[in-house]
């Protein structure tokens, strides 16, 4: 069941998903070029060991993660989810004082 919502709590929620949109693109941006910086370093000052890869697999993990929660692509970080769990825990408080 959909609550039905205001134009400007429609609104505000769109404002809020595009400021989390942006902050995934801009998150991004900063790996992608972290990551072609920390390659070229690695390549001068020791091409036979890439160790710039374990970095980037770290960071890389994290960036996955972000776009995950941002887009709602894993049922663990959408927001039908968040609210689910928060009736939950209202619903155990509320039994725990009755």
């Amino acid at each position: 069941m959909e609550p039905n919502y205001s134009e400007a709590e429609r609104y505000h929620k769109a404002q809020k998903k595009v400021k989390e949109i942006k902050g995934f693109y801009h998150h991004l941006t900063v790996f992608i070029l972290v990551t072609i910086i920390l390659l070229v370093i690695n390549l001068i000052t020791s091409p036979e060991y890439l160790w710039f890869i374990w970095c980037v697999f770290g960071w890389g993990i994290g960036v996955v993660i972000h776009g995950l929660k941002t887009f709602e692509i894993s049922p663990a970080f959408s927001k039908e989810w968040e609210e689910r769990k928060i009736k939950e825990i209202l619903e155990k408080e509320k039994n725990k004082q009755t």
